[in-house]
This record gives structure tokens, C-alpha cells and sequence, in this order.
């Protein structure tokens, strides 16, 4: 992976076009979910990104009911390795990854976090919550493994609290972490704490890392500012891998050796150009045992052909606004995304974290932590509540204050919250099934 940074944007799109059509001549001849398409169609397209156009793009909802037919007749059942995601937005998706595909996930996060100066084997802390449910004897074990293996110790996401800074810096003293890893929510309120009690660590960090949740400029400042040191932000997913990570640039590169990524219009399924937010599509270019081609992961981004002054070639994400779900519908039918409500609530010095959930077109409710020292909060809620009208149209609002946002099983925080689908209208949901199942 150090050496194809290094090739020229030409021979990394080369190298792309020719392990796409490899995998897409794979999956119709060996995937049965794909043994319906017109093959002949597919095969005589002018080349693998126009091939690829011919097949359906992947839901989770369409892959969790029909997983056991994207395994390929090729694969070696029993060497398959069983994964699932956290389930944050839902209903966990399950799946198998193989040795070589779990291998380049490991090697473009250390190619990654090379770009920083962290090596395979650094010590760190992660700041992190697990989905995974484990019996005593099986959690110790798995802590064994992280210290002794991983080199790395975990500090609980759940459950941070005030009284208890000093017990998780004694902890990171303790360990001496090349870096720190974790949600940027929870990352950030460790550092709120440090900074409230006037507290700093004794040993330089190299970087604080975060990933699993959308960075806010915010949240990026008082972690800088705590742990004074920068910090770079991963993009990934159990289910996509590590698709862009930051580099001393501030620029998100793409894993292009791993993957290769399409964006789409959030209504139409329309491909979109550079700079243009919409959907993003992935497509492992390296699962040969269970592919997943134009998976739609859920999120809303955009790509970028800026060139990067750090030396890498590698194609560049330009933007990651977070997930389809905190795309809010306003009563006009335009969209707007739940970024916008996180730039107004930043600003907004009395309170310390909210959620806002759009249950139907016309029921929003907005859950708010107030901020320890505050005076304005009927100024300042008037202002985010005047925002959300403006931005969503005569809805009816509740507001709620709350001790704090609860987080998902996973351990993530969810500050926008859509509960129901862009496509709502009888006539679009029977266009879109007789649109997959024609596909499909």
C-alpha cells in the first residue's frame, strides 16, 4: 500500500478498472445473488465503471434478508470470518469477511496512521463501546488479547464521569499510549472534563485518532486543546472497511486499493459528479468470498479531484456530512442535513449536547443538555428552536431537557435521528420494488 500511494493518479485509476472487472466477471459467474443480470450487457460495456452501472445497488434491508446467496461458490465456508455492525441505526448487518480482505482493512488503517508517525505495535488507549455481548470469562479474555496482542487498553465510552477524571488519566499515565482512539463524543467529553478541572496529561501524545461517528469542527477543537496535540480523523465501517483516512494535510484519502467508491443522488440513485453530496457507494475490491457491489453504506459524502500537497496520490473524500438517517425532510419536501442543526447548536454557548428526531414530516422532538454555568438558555433555545422552524417549515416541535444524550449499543451518540424513509409516497415505494425486483 506504501508503494501505490506513490503511483500516479492514471495508474491508480488503471489499477482500480482492472481489479473491478475481475471482481464483477467473479460475481456473475460464481455469486448467486448475481446470476440474474444480463451478463451480456454487463460484459459488453465500454469499460468496468459503466459495467458496473448494470448492477443493483445493495441495501442493507436487501442484504440482511438475502445474505446466504451473496457467498460465493467458490468460497471455503469454513475459513469464512463471521462479522456483524453495531447496529447504531437499527437492525444489525451480518456478514463474512475472509483472511485476505480482513488483512488490507489492517493494512490501510497502519498505512493511515503511518502518514501521523504511528507504527504497527504503538501503545494506545481507546476510548470505545462494544456491541459485542461477551460472558465474564470471555470479556477477560478479550482484554488479554487487546493489552498483550493489540498493545492497547480500553477506557469505557458509556460511562464517563466527572468524578472519575482523574481514575482515566491515572489510566492513560499508566499505559503510556503512542495515541489515543476513539468516538469523537467521547473523546471530546473527556476532554471537556480535563479542561473544566484544569487538568492535562504528563506525557506527549503523538495523535489523538478518531472514527466510528462524524467529526465536528467543534469537537476537533477541544480535543486539540486538551490533549495538545492533532488530531486525525478515520473513516470506516465494519461492513466497508477503511475507506479515507486523514492525512497532515487535513485531506480524507480514499483506501483505493481497497475499494472503489460511487456517490449518488439521496432520491434519484443517480450518479453524481465531483463535489456533489450524495449517497456512498462501496464496492470491496478484494471480498472474493462474499461480494457486496454498490453497497449502500448509508452515508452522505462527496468526492473530491483537488490534488493534495502531502505527497499522496491517493483520490481524496471531499466531504463527510454522516449518515442518510440524519437527512431531515422539510414540510416543502427539500432536504436538509441534521450538519446544519450541529453548526447552529455549537454556537450556542448553554448547552452541552443534544438530539434532535424527526418522528413523520410533521413531529420533530429536541432533547438538550444544559451547560453547567449558563444563563441565556431560553435566549439560546429560542435560537435553535427558530433554526429548525426555519429550516424544516410548520412542524410541531417538543423540547425536552435531558442529564445527558443516551448512547446507541454500540456506543455511539446520534445527535440527528430520522424515523422514517425519504420515499414515503405509495406511488415512489411501488416504483422503487418493481425497480429492485427487476434488478434483482
Amino acid at each position: 500500500m506504501k508503494k501505490f500511494q506513490s503511483l500516479s493518479k492514471q495508474e491508480i485509476s488503471r489499477y482500480q478498472s482492472e481489479r473491478l472487472k475481475e471482481l464483477l466477471a467473479h460475481a456473475i459467474k460464481n455469486v448467486p445473488a448475481y446470476k440474474d443480470l444480463d451478463h451480456e450487457l454487463i460484459r459488453s460495456a465500454s469499460n468496468p465503471a459503466d459495467s458496473i452501472q448494470h448492477f443493483p445497488i445493495l441495501t442493507k434491508k436487501y442484504f440482511n434478508e438475502n445474505s446466504e446467496s451473496y457467498i460465493s461458490n467458490t468460497a471455503d465456508r469454513s475459513q469464512l470470518i463471521a462479522n456483524r455492525t453495531g447496529g447504531s441505526t437499527g437492525e444489525p448487518t451480518r456478514f463474512y469477511l475472509d483472511r485476505v480482505t480482513v488483512e488490507h482493512f489492517e493494512a490501510a488503517r497502519w498505512l493511515g496512521l503511518s502518514w501521523s508517525g504511528i507504527q504497527i505495535g504503538d501503545p494506545s488507549v481507546m476510548v470505545w463501546g462494544s456491541s459485542i455481548e461477551l460472558s465474564k470469562n470471555q470479556s477477560q479474555i478479550h482484554q488479554l488479547k487487546e493489552v498483550f496482542l493489540k498493545n492497547r487498553t480500553i477506557i469505557s465510552a458509556y460511562d464517563l464521569k466527572e468524578e472519575s477524571i482523574r481514575k482515566y488519566l491515572d489510566q492513560i499515565h499508566s499505559f503510556k499510549p503512542n495515541y489515543l482512539y476513539g468516538y469523537p463524543s467521547a473523546l471530546a467529553l473527556l476532554a471537556e472534563l480535563m479542561i473544566r478541572n484544569n487538568l492535562r496529561l504528563r506525557i506527549k501524545l503523538n495523535a489523538v485518532v478518531t472514527t466510528a461517528e462524524t467529526l465536528q469542527p467543534q469537537q476537533r477543537e477541544v480535543i486539540e486543546t486538551a490533549f495538545d496535540c492533532k488530531v486525525i480523523n478515520e473513516y470506516g465501517a465494519r461492513d466497508g472497511g477503511i475507506i479515507a483516512y486523514e492525512c497532515p494535510e487535513g485531506n480524507m484519502h480514499i483506501s483505493a486499493k481497497n475499494c472503489y467508491l460511487e456517490v449518488v443522488d439521496i432520491h434519484t440513485k443517480q450518479p453524481l459528479g465531483y463535489n456533489e453530496k450524495g449517497l456512498l457507494l462501496v464496492t470491496d475490491l478484494n471480498n472474493y468470498s462474499m461480494p457486496r457491489i454498490r453497497y449502500q453504506l448509508g452515508d452522505v459524502v462527496s468526492l473530491s479531484d483537488k490534488p493534495c500537497g502531502c505527497g499522496n496520490h491517493l483520490p481524496i473524500l471531499g466531504s463527510l456530512e454522516g449518515r442518510e438517517d440524519d437527512v431531515f425532510v422539510s414540510r416543502d419536501g427539500s432536504y436538509v442535513h441534521g450538519n446544519y442543526f450541529n453548526q447552529v447548536m455549537w454556537n450556542l454557548e448553554s448547552f452541552s449536547g443534544y438530539q434532535l428526531i424527526q418522528h413523520t414530516h410533521e413531529d420533530v422532538s429536541l432533547k438538550l443538555v444544559k451547560n453547567v454555568g449558563s444563563h441565556d438558555f431560553e435566549r439560546d433555545e429560542q435560537v435553535f428552536r427558530d433554526e429548525i422552524m426555519k429550516k424544516l417549515g410548520n412542524i410541531h416541535l417538543s423540547i425536552s431537557f435531558v442529564n445527558e444524550i443516551p448512547r446507541s449499543s454500540s456506543g455511539k451518540i446520534r445527535y440527528a435521528v430520522r424515523e422514517f424513509p425519504l420515499v414515503t409516497t405509495p406511488t415512489s415505494v411501488e416504483k422503487e420494488k418493481e425497480f429492485t425486483t427487476l434488478n434483482l
